[in-house]
């Protein structure tokens, strides 16, 4: 568990502590805009495998059971999870890394939702797992992923609007960090249309391919499929 904790530390670390804060500026005006996001991939991959790894390896102590109806609620919710993440990446996004030149583009599709889609995959993705595994290892190695996600909306929010004040005044006049916060404030609207086929089609499938492996791929089954 401490080796698990310190890996979690340095993947919170590395996207709490440097991505979006001051230090990342003064770290792309020493290097550069580039040279700055390879190094940032590379230091990520690395936390990301020694997190892995820790989890892997780490003891752990159950601190509750979830029953048959939580853990087939959270199998269901993973439908809209991965519907989510899909639509994130359909469509170029103003938050999401490279997509900065999208700032001034019309929010549209999912981006009408919410403008962290990805984020809030993340974070839902991690919240039902720490609610369906129920122990200390879970809570500490997902629990990095939901901080992470969590923190990462108003620091990215924090981001675009000092480098680009004018745009991000727009975008959040039309968006929302809080999914379909700005849908019942009257600032926006949803467009099915917009989102498309294919979210769904390919989380669809994804869900259900993800269920169907889950055990052979990660060693335990989400949810018991009779027998």
């Amino acid at each position: 568990m401490p080796w698990l904790l310190l890996a979690a530390l340095l993947w919170i670390g590395v996207h709490v502590g440097i991505a979006g804060t001051p230090l990342r500026g003064a770290i792309v005006a020493r290097v550069g805009e580039p040279a700055f996001r390879i190094g940032f991939s590379a230091v990520s991959v690395l936390a990301i495998l020694a997190l892995v790894s820790a989890w892997r390896q780490a003891g752990t102590t159950p601190l509750w059971f979830a029953p048959d109806w939580l853990r087939w609620g959270l199998v269901l919710l993973m439908l809209p999870v991965l519907i989510l993440f899909v639509a994130s990446v359909a469509r170029r996004n103003p938050t999401a890394v490279g997509g900065e030149g999208a700032l001034d583009a019309e929010p549209r599709g999912i981006q009408r939702v919410t403008r962290h889609p990805m984020l809030w995959a993340f974070a839902t993705w991690a919240m039902v797992h720490i609610l369906g595994n129920g122990d200390t290892a879970a809570i500490v190695f997902f629990g990095a992923f939901l901080v992470t996600a969590l923190a990462g909306m108003p620091s990215i929010d924090a981001k675009l609007a000092r480098r680009a004040p004018a745009a991000w005044s727009r975008l959040a006049s039309r968006t929302s960090i809080l999914p379909f916060g700005a849908i019942a404030a009257g600032r926006n609207r949803l467009v099915f249309g917009e989102i498309g086929w294919v979210p769904p089609v390919v989380g669809l499938i994804a869900w259900a391919a993800l269920l169907h492996l889950h055990r052979s791929l990660f060693g335990v089954a989400p949810v018991a499929m009779g027998g």
